[in-house]
């Protein structure tokens, strides 16, 4: 019976709850063919703790957008989404073909009218706090089952891009086949074949997902093929946290505690005189004034030491920043405490984290955007054939004023030792900070050979 329970707590619903209808599969030969992977037994192990880690298991979606309310919950959500996409992208071309930079420019001009840094934000947000994003690239197209077929490039028609829309978990239901469930050397085995939006099966081809890091296939049926949502990895350290920051004025209110040794017998004879008399003594004790008491009594007061409590609460909230892999000075605004640490390891491990969204993620995003937008919009506009776009994502890190110049001292020196070396001249350096856009000259004309000046005034005399 413990195990029957554990099992339909950890493993909630399996694959068949996800088969689409008229499939031509039998139920029985699928239930056959993965009944041994939801087999749930013991390994040595007590079951006390298989029910603990049970317990762990997928939360709900909505319990998930529930706890995300909490301002800490939202910060380690929101926040790497933001920092993601602060320093922008670069979109160039890189096939060999020429495009004009009015071209580029005006990809730039279709990316803030479709809100795509908006667009990316909650792509990433809202995907950390249900674990799933759904974006879906809207398309109008004549074909009624445009949806329902696989994606096809050449289907994009002049016009008709009209944007991103992005669906909340609860709004779909995935859809699986028969070669998904039980071959698992299908490319696709247990991803979802059809997502069902609003009554109407999409083929996961036209949707970009992102995840929050991807379950085994075991779990997947439970967690309807998302990820383990940031909600579910933090909320009993967030709700610990609280708690714990919560004991501090408490406990400073109650820091001191004073025992008065007396005849306990005699005082509840006579309660009445008891308690007044009690009050009487708080009243002095609250005032911080005299404290009197009777010969034969006795009195101590206890006081409880704080010196390490700020560092107690701290190691709770710092517990729930690695578990939401943001770096707790960033999520907390703060240096951190207990654990002797500066910081800077932290900072480069995000990062690296913040680099694996804009690769694994956000790219993939935007290049189905830039396909879109390409066949739809610009290749119609200029007049040229669709062509293909890559991503180049600036650098996380933000130079200062003092960094810039430091830089731009380094390539001036650079460039001063290639003119004395003749391996260019004085027009090549200008030509350089004048494309610079950091160099502080950018926009000034460029210096004209002395060679070219020659030719241009012999052509003067000719004429």
């Amino acid at each position: 019976m413990v195990w029957t329970h554990l099992q339909a707590s950890a493993f909630q619903r399996t694959a068949a709850d996800f088969v689409s209808s008229g499939v031509g599969m039998d139920a029985n030969d699928m239930a056959d063919s993965v009944k041994q992977v939801y087999a749930l037994r013991q390994q040595n192990m007590p079951a006390a703790q298989v029910g603990w880690y049970s317990s762990q298991s997928f939360i709900g979606h909505q319990l998930c957008a529930l706890i995300a309310q909490h301002w800490l919950v939202d910060k380690a959500c929101g926040m790497p989404a933001k920092d993601a996409i602060r320093n922008g992208y670069t979109v160039t071309v890189n096939d060999g073909k020429g495009i004009d930079a009015g071209v580029i420019d005006a990809i730039r001009k279709e990316d803030k009218r479709f809100r795509v840094n908006h667009h990316m934000r909650e792509f990433v947000r809202m995907g950390r706090i249900f674990g799933i994003r759904i974006a879906m690239f809207i398309v109008q197209s004549t074909d009624p089952d445009y949806y329902a077929k696989p994606f096809n490039p050449d289907g994009v028609t002049p016009g008709s891009y009209k944007g991103i829309r992005q669906i909340d978990p609860y709004w779909t239901v995935p859809e699986l086949n028969s070669a998904a469930v039980t071959d698992p050397t299908n490319l696709h085995f247990y991803e979802p074949t059809y997502w069902r939006i609003n009554g109407k099966p999409i083929h996961h081809s036209h949707l970009i997902i992102f995840r929050t890091g991807e379950v085994p296939d075991v779990l997947k049926p439970t967690y309807y093929y998302g990820g383990v949502s940031v909600p579910q990895k933090i909320f009993e350290r967030v709700y610990a946290s609280e708690r714990t920051a919560n004991e501090a004025p408490l406990l400073a209110m109650s820091k001191r505690s004073t025992v008065v040794h007396m005849d306990v017998e005699s005082a509840v004879a006579n309660q009445a005189k008891f308690e007044e008399r009690i009050a009487t003594w708080a009243h002095y004790r609250d005032n911080h004034g005299i404290k009197v008491v009777g010969t034969e009594e006795q009195i101590e007061q206890f006081d409880t030491a704080l010196a390490d409590f700020d560092a107690v609460i701290m190691t709770q909230y710092q517990l729930v920043a690695a578990a939401a892999n943001v770096p707790a000075t960033k999520l907390l605004g703060t240096s951190p405490k207990g654990f002797n640490a500066t910081g800077e390891f932290e900072e480069a491990s995000y990062h690296e984290e913040l680099e694996s969204i804009q690769s694994h993620d956000l790219t993939l995003l935007l290049d189905r955007h830039h396909l879109l937008v390409i066949r739809s919009e610009i290749a119609p506009k200029f007049g040229i054939k669709p062509f293909e776009t890559t991503v180049s994502w600036n650098p996380l890190d933000s130079m200062t004023t003092k960094e810039y110049a430091e830089v731009n001292k380094l390539k001036a020196e650079a460039g001063a030792v290639l003119v004395q070396s003749g391996a260019i001249d004085g027009i090549d350096e200008r030509r350089r900070i004048t494309q610079d856009p950091d160099s502080g000259y950018t926009g000034i004309e460029e210096a004209i050979s002395a060679e070219l000046e020659d030719e241009a005034s012999q052509d003067n005399d000719g004429t």
